[in-house]
């Protein structure tokens, strides 16, 4: 189970397809659930990698597409899941996409992500971005913070000086320095090759300044243009004057029907954390302490 005690995006989608992909490199056989949110699907459905994204949804095209595992998405997780393993009984672990707050779903194991926004204000929706109180930490098996040093102020102390936490800590960082042409993954670039060109960073993710930050830490000049996550672009809406739009790989999934008339980059991120969560994962759920 692998969610957020804020609102917005903090990384979970990167972490998810980093424990898929290293669970699969351990002999396992991962499978996905997740809402589908911002798709216009109203019923439980398998998503694939040539779906739509305007029917299932940003994040789990990517990740049907990144993972190359199972995933099953619906409001109702509990049925999501079930369908999923109906259709796909070799699977043997379930990674719940943003189903901190699902309780009807069962759970072995808890991840809460944070990035470097850490928990704001420290209130509850609506006076703040809380979805539960900080003290929900006390229950969860690890956090991860991503993007950030570990301590990170007030939200490690809420959680580490928790009489109750006997969870772990880890530290997740986002990695990418190759980008692909859209429509044509095979041709590929990195940032000195944009030098000198009119540049337009394309966002609409939680947190769009943590891509922002990104290029900039790889030396380029660019225009921001940050959008709300999970945004529903338009026709028009990206047609810039200059020679590029640089984006994410879960804003690219929807660019399909845009018709730009500039070239289109995305840059993928995969996260590396440390120390080793998958580990620490298939140690909880064989019954071990953890080492």
């Amino acid at each position: 189970m692998i969610g957020n005690l804020t609102v917005g995006g903090t990384g979970k989608t990167p972490l998810i397809l980093h424990l898929a992909t290293q669970l699969r490199a351990r002999g396992m056989h991962p499978g996905i659930v997740s809402r589908g949110y911002g798709g216009s699907a109203k019923e439980g459905l398998e998503v694939t990698a040539d779906s739509d994204a305007a029917v299932v949804g940003d994040e789990p095209l990517l990740l049907a597409q990144r993972s190359l595992c199972p995933l099953f998405i619906g409001r109702d997780r509990v049925r999501a899941a079930q369908a999923l393993l109906s259709r796909y009984p070799a699977c043997n672990v379930i990674l719940s996409d943003d189903g901190l707050q699902h309780y009807r779903l069962a759970r072995d194991v808890e991840i809460a992500v944070f990035d470097q926004r850490g928990i704001m204000n420290g209130w509850q929706l609506p006076a703040g971005p809380l979805r539960e109180p900080v003290s929900r930490l006390k229950r969860v098996d690890a956090v991860v913070f991503n993007s950030i040093a570990v301590p990170h102020g007030a939200l490690f102390s809420a959680v580490s000086s928790a009489p109750t936490f006997n969870g772990a800590v880890f530290a997740m960082r986002l990695e990418g320095i190759s980008f692909y042409r859209f429509g044509h993954k095979e041709t590929t670039c990195r940032a000195e090759d944009f030098l000198g060109k009119k540049l337009h960073a394309v966002a609409g993710i939680g947190f769009p300044q943590r891509f922002f930050d990104h290029l900039q830490a790889m030396g380029l000049v660019f225009d921001p243009h940050p959008f709300a996550d999970h945004h529903d672009y338009q026709r028009g809406e990206l047609n810039f004057s200059g020679d590029a739009i640089l984006t994410t790989e879960k804003d690219a999934v929807k660019f399909t029907r845009l018709n730009l008339t500039l070239p289109v980059w995305v840059l993928p991120v995969t996260a590396n954390v440390s120390p080793d969560l998958v580990a620490f994962i298939l140690e909880k759920l064989n019954g071990c302490a953890p080492a």
